[in-house]
């Protein structure tokens, strides 16, 4: 007899969130099961009301070994009973108000095909309809984990049908009976389809199947359809609010998909304190955590972490370690993730599943030191093989040293061969196999250890090598021909949360997708797809970086450069069910936010940088206005994952600038100062209120998230309270000795009238400024800034000799309440020809004193370039060029320089493409190249020197292949900058370190000089290794000044 369960009227209005009830006025129902006494999952009848308490769960039942019995060899556990109150609650009692948004059509897809629809067609098939639902089908002999997700679902006649193929006997009966085509996923890994049967079993007219080639791939089908019914990943993670259908249809010819890109996708929850310990500690305790650590990590807190891994078809983790013991905090941790389907792993530095420090100090017995206590590390070590090796996992090899440092002793290497040999030798005996190809190994590459690999470390064939970033999201190196040979394979370890050099980046989103797609899309060419794991640190606010890497894992073949911008609008439209012009919005908001924050992370913030690009408000602006529009039950889901990023960074950016002109304002003299002081103030008291609402939205469901220190650090660790930056205050009481009035002008730290060591080199008798503008300005506009030098209030008026000089504002008035104003000039070019000058005077009239009169000097230039030139135009010496905008493109052997959009720290970043296997490189001359024509006329006595600004790669190709590239002007000799040295092994570059090195500044400044005339020129970039990655172009021919990012681009003609 086929058994199967029918779960009753659970979910099918969203497969996980919305149940029939809703959609017929009942608050829930309880499953009902067909044929129960068979079954060998028990129905636990719990009132709605406690499961909505969410009871504690009973203990699951001890391990048995079921090696062989699964699709995996490192598969067990026995599968622990199926309480209701085990499975996680979806219904509509949310713990917030208002009517989330309907939506008259599914949100687009993400990564995946379509296989749903909302309004009756004939290529679909209805599940639910005028309140009545297709009843889910799930054999009792199915994997455990399948029933979990199934029981995400709901009930009606005609069927769902569910099931692993091979392990589930209905579903095996269904295609015995049906001659169904099941090439597609048998034999594959996580892989499914879907489709519409007739007449599947005895009595059943048509059935949709959602068949597995193994537990996570039905798993995946179902999480799948329950996302594209409205269900997001992160419903109870982000609060997102799950779509309302009345009716819900599936693709008659179904939908399916292959075996994953990358094998293995998990996280890391790493450095999580102060803000995920705390807020756990509040959640998922009683105040006391674990007996051994006091970790809050328990069962309640995975649980909800396995269901949200394997929605966004993520299937692997390495959990926190840093204070908690997975395997000992909670002794229903492991099995449930063997239960849930979550392979598990740890980090580099905790080999063979033993969780480092904590259990080391529980249980460990002397020195952290294979070299001097071999025999209780290898114990150490066995026992953590022997609990673990009943459940699917993947065992960390090799060994660190304590506090994740590099390990002692006089031959690292030969120590390191001697641990791996004896730690292989350990799995041999702990799974009684001479074949270790069915145990799942890793050795992650990180640091020294990369370093020892690249002296002479052999890595046995068969591990799995993985390759680490640079903690900033740079891939060290990627595997060669040869190493992606190996049968074993290679991964990436990529980080977008840090602790350590040059500045920690916890706290708030800092990274974009872009870069990392440009990262990962490289380990895809060079088959580094064997695991991948991602550092997410606390995971809140990463939301929607971890998606992004999930979503590519998943199915790299989906995205390219061109579309990553489809997968942040695609993503809130599902999160808020937004017009596709609102989406936009959104993924510019967000877009613009990342970018900010990539220039510099936030907690590398400086005081004294006043050229710093300040994040714009109308980002803030934007995101405030689409929040407004939301009902108050999506508010919360917005703020935590859009509203709160934009505006925390808006509040610390504007403060360290308002810090920055505060001191600039300060040494001009400016009672100006005080109101950037204020500003400061100001910015940090609201820092710390977008903090605490974060903390008290839905009763404080995230309170503590946000504990994370981000200002006043002095150093890469985190500093203990947040600190305002440090500000000045000028007697605003006191008349200036120079008079009340103050004229400071742009590009100056000088300020007139009266003497400084700013305002001239020798500091005295310092006469008018001067500035300069030429018809090719890019701004085509100059500014001063008239202010406050004391107590008494005036007004001004600015006047000029010529008639040809325009002012944005003529005059104004300065007091206590309007400190400083802003005056853009500007020429009228049909009234100058050559060179002229003007003479700007700006006169004030205190109340009670004498006027004072203070002029600027402009020096204004009609220039032309020659007949028929195209190209970009020098303007003050320098001639600037985001790279994405050349004017020829020439393609070699396939391959092309590309633009990726909003890669980089100004506009985008160019490669070359595809970033093929083969490793194509090339000498300066033959390879791929971009050409720039540029027209200069003033050239330094012919000395230019060229700033090419590049993504901050490292050698990630191997020593002996260098990043370089090659510059050409006109049909001059090609030169060729190697620009990342070689380093010690396992070390990094000198140019990388420090807090104004390549990775806190996030950009490589590469310099090359050539000699050229006035005139026009062309400007060649010759590829020579693939993965460079160029973002501007700066030509000085004598007139480049200090700036954040560059002199902004040149006028085109």
């Amino acid at each position: 007899m086929i058994r199967h369960r029918v779960f009753g009227r659970q979910i099918l209005s969203g497969f996980g969130l919305i149940r029939l009830g809703e959609l017929s006025g009942v608050l829930c129902s309880e499953p009902k099961f067909i044929d129960t006494s068979q079954l060998q999952v028990p129905s636990i009848s719990v009132p709605c009301s406690k499961r909505l308490q969410g009871e504690s769960e009973p203990d699951p039942p001890k391990p048995e070994n079921r090696r062989g019995q699964g699709e995996i060899t490192n598969l067990g556990g026995q599968n622990p009973p199926l309480p209701s109150q085990w499975l996680p609650f979806h219904g509509p009692h949310w713990p917030l108000g208002g009517t989330p948004r309907a939506r008259e059509a599914a949100s687009p897809p993400i990564g995946a095909d379509n296989c749903v629809g909302f309004a009756n067609a004939s290529d679909l098939y209805v599940v639910v309809k005028a309140g009545k639902a297709t009843p889910i089908l799930i054999s009792a002999d199915e994997w455990p984990g399948v029933q979990r997700a199934a029981s995400d679902f709901s009930d009606y006649p005609t069927a769902i049908i569910v099931g692993t193929l091979g392990k589930s006997s209905v579903i095996d009966a269904v295609v015995n009976r049906t001659n169904l085509d099941v090439s597609f996923v048998q034999g594959k890994w996580e892989a499914y389809m879907t489709t519409v049967v007739q007449n599947p079993l005895p009595g059943m007219d048509s059935a949709y199947v959602i068949i597995g080639s193994d537990k996570r791939g039905t798993i995946f089908g179902l999480y799948t359809h329950s996302e594209q019914f409205g269900v997001s990943p992160w419903y109870w993670w982000a609060d997102v609010q799950p779509t309302h259908h009345n009716s819900l249809y599936v693709k008659t010819a179904g939908c399916h998909h292959d075996t994953p890109s990358v094998k293995y996708r998990g996280i890391f929850l790493n450095d999580e304190q102060p803000a995920l310990q705390s807020w756990a500690k509040v959640k998922f305790t009683n105040g006391t955590g674990a007996a051994h650590t006091g970790s809050p990590f328990n069962h309640f807190f995975y649980t909800k972490l396995f269901e949200l891994l394997l929605r966004l078809r993520a299937n692997y983790l390495w959990p926190a370690m840093w204070s908690s013991a997975f395997c000992v905090d909670d002794d229903q941790n492991q099995s449930l993730a063997d239960w849930y389907g979550i392979v598990m792993g740890t980090s580099h530095e905790e080999p063979l599943m033993r969780s480092l420090p904590p259990e080391w100090s529980i249980y460990g017995k002397g020195a952290w030191d294979y070299a001097t206590n071999q025999a209780n590390v290898y114990d150490f070590w066995k026992t953590g093989a022997q609990r673990a090796r009943n459940y699917e996992g993947v065992f960390t090899m090799g060994m660190r040293g304590a506090g994740d440092a590099p390990i002692s002793g006089s031959n690292p290497i030969q120590l390191l061969g001697k641990i791996i040999a004896d730690q292989r030798s350990l799995l041999k005996d702990v799974f009684n196999t001479s074949d270790l190809t069915t145990i799942p190994q890793v050795w992650t590459l990180y640091k020294e250890v990369e370093g020892y690999y690249d002296q002479g470390l052999t890595v046995p064939d068969d591990i799995v090598m993985l390759w680490s970033d640079d903690n900033y999201g740079n891939i060290r190196r990627y595997p060669t021909i040869a190493e992606r040979k190996r049968s074993g394979g290679s991964g990436v370890y990529y980080h977008i949360d840090y602790v350590g050099l040059p500045r920690c980046y916890k706290w708030i989103t800092s990274s974009q997708i872009e870069r990392t797609y440009e990262q990962l899309s490289t380990a895809v060419t060079r088959d580094a797809t064997k695991i991948w794991v991602l550092n997410v640190g606390d995971l809140k606010p990463l939301e929607m970086h971890t998606e992004f890497f999930f979503t590519y894992a998943y199915d790299t073949t989906k995205w390219n450069p061109q579309n990553l911008n489809s997968f942040v609008e695609n993503w809130a439209t599902r999160e808020f069910g937004f017009s596709s012009s609102d989406a936009a919005t959104v993924a510019s908001i967000i877009s613009t936010v990342t970018q900010h924050n990539a220039r510099r992370k936030p907690r590398a913030l400086e005081h004294d940088d006043v050229q710093r690009p300040q994040l714009p408000r109308a980002a803030g602006d934007a995101s405030t206005k689409l929040y407004n529009s939301l009902s108050s039950a999506s508010q919360p889901a917005f703020f935590e994952l859009v509203q709160h990023p934009v505006q925390a960074s808006l509040a610390l950016q504007h403060m360290y600038i308002a810090a920055a002109i505060n001191n600039l304002r300060a040494i001009q003299y400016s009672v100006a100062a005080n109101m950037y002081k204020t500003q400061v103030e100001n910015l940090f008291a609201t820092d710390f209120d977008l903090e605490n609402e974060y903390h008290t939205i839905l009763d404080g469901k995230w309170v503590h998230m946000m504990d994370q220190t981000h200002s006043g650090y002095e150093y890469w660790k985190q500093s203990q309270s947040n600190v305002m930056p440090a500000v000045q205050a000028v007697q605003a009481k006191k008349q200036n000795l120079a008079g009340p009035m103050r004229i400071t002008i742009e590009g100056s730290m000088g300020a007139w009238p009266g003497d400084d060591k700013y305002s001239c080199a020798s500091g005295t008798s310092c006469g008018s400024p001067v500035t300069t503008l030429d018809n090719y300005n890019p701004f085509g506009n100059r500014y001063f800034d008239v202010s406050s030098g004391g107590p008494a209030p005036f007004t001004w008026a600015a006047t000029s000799n010529v008639s040809w000089v325009k002012f944005s504002l003529s005059s104004g008035s300065i007091s206590s309440s309007t400190l400083e104003q802003r005056v853009f000039y500007s020429v009228d070019w049909s009234q100058v020809s050559g060179q002229q000058t003007a003479s700007i005077a700006v006169k004030a009239t205190p109340q009670g004193l004498g006027t004072q009169t203070t002029h600027v000097i402009l020096q204004a230039t009609q220039k032309s370039v020659s007949s028929g030139f195209h190209g970009y135009v020098e303007s003050d010496g320098v001639v600037s060029i985001e790279a994405a905008h050349a004017a020829r493109n020439t393609s070699v052997q396939g391959l092309t320089w590309i633009n990726i959009p909003g890669l980089g720290k100004t506009n985008s970043g160019v490669t070359p493409w595809p970033r093929g296997g083969d490793d194509l490189n090339f000498t300066a001359g033959a390879g791929p190249s971009i050409e720039y024509d540029f027209y200069l006329f003033d050239t330094n006595k012919g000395n230019v020197t060229i700033t090419v600004k590049v993504s901050p790669s490292l050698n990630n190709l191997g020593d002996d292949r260098p990043l370089g590239l090659a510059l050409q002007i006109d049909n001059g000799s090609a030169q060729t900058q190697h620009f990342v040295p070689k380093s010690n092994p396992g070390s990094l570059p000198s140019g990388w370190s420090g807090n104004d090195g390549w990775a806190a500044n996030n950009i490589i400044d590469v310099k090359y000089t050539f000699t050229v005339g006035t005139g026009a020129h062309t400007l060649k970039v010759w590829m020579i290794e693939p993965t460079v990655v160029v973002q501007k172009i700066i030509i000085d021919a004598g007139g480049l000044k200090s700036s954040y990012l560059g002199p902004p681009e040149s006028v085109k003609v």
